[in-house]
């Protein structure tokens, strides 16, 4: 899954996004982004825009609109026979721009420590995503899921899913263009391996409500952290 991210880009990071869209004049650096909380987007009717959006998505037929955070991840395998994403898959596409993203190794004791995971090479990276609009009574939603699949080589150790990145903008451009459905499915794939890398940062990460550069600080490995490890989540 991808459960939580970051957008606190670099100067050089920030100058690549600013040259692929127009960027809010303030932008909002987050260190921690959690689910229901509102992120930045592109989306494939405003291409050329970072535009404000909800971290779990609301479908447009959703009775009473609340965002339970529940459809934070959309699993690629199967993703056009679910009702929630079938008609986004294939007419409201997104990219989800992040410095990086965490993931949580379990330990002996029930301990977790949550690591950093980054694009080797120092880019951006842009979560394959969904986006969709609830309106009701005057009232409007934005809100939007990250599609995640089976990991590659670096995320294998860690955590049996990932979020789909595109680390191309000939394939970003590809995700934003016009495909139909059946095409767009071909890109659901896991990110080639040698694409990141990833350290240990602090346990404050597990509150939601902490959002701070520190948590960008890598933290040594802990010398039996590993020992025993098992993972049996979802």
């Amino acid at each position: 899954m991808c459960g939580r991210y970051s957008l606190a880009p670099t100067p050089e990071q920030r100058k690549a996004l600013e040259k692929r869209a127009d960027v809010p004049p303030v932008l909002n650096i987050r260190f921690n982004i959690a689910p229901t909380q509102a992120a930045y987007v592109i989306t494939n009717d405003q291409p050329n825009t970072l535009q404000s959006m909800t971290w779990g998505l609301v479908p447009h037929w959703s009775a009473d609109g609340k965002n339970s955070g529940k459809l934070i991840n959309a699993r690629a395998e199967g993703i056009d026979q679910k009702p929630s994403f079938r008609e986004p898959l294939r007419t409201r596409r997104c990219l989800v721009p992040a410095d990086s993203f965490y993931e949580w190794r379990h330990a002996p004791g029930g301990r977790k420590a949550p690591y950093r995971i980054m694009a080797r090479n120092g880019d951006l990276l842009y979560f394959a995503g969904l986006w969709d609009e609830w309106t009701r009574n005057g009232e409007t939603q934005h809100t939007f899921t990250i599609i995640t699949t089976a990991p590659n080589h670096e995320m294998a150790d860690l955590h049996n899913r990932m979020p789909l990145i595109l680390p191309s903008r000939e394939a970003q451009e590809r995700w934003l263009s016009p495909l139909p459905s059946a095409e767009a499915q071909t890109m659901l794939l896991p990110p080639a391996d040698g694409l990141l890398s990833m350290y240990r940062v602090s346990e404050k990460l597990n509150k939601t409500g902490y959002d701070a550069p520190d948590l960008h600080i890598a933290l040594p490995e802990t010398p039996t952290l590993f020992s025993g490890f098992v993972d049996e989540r979802e």
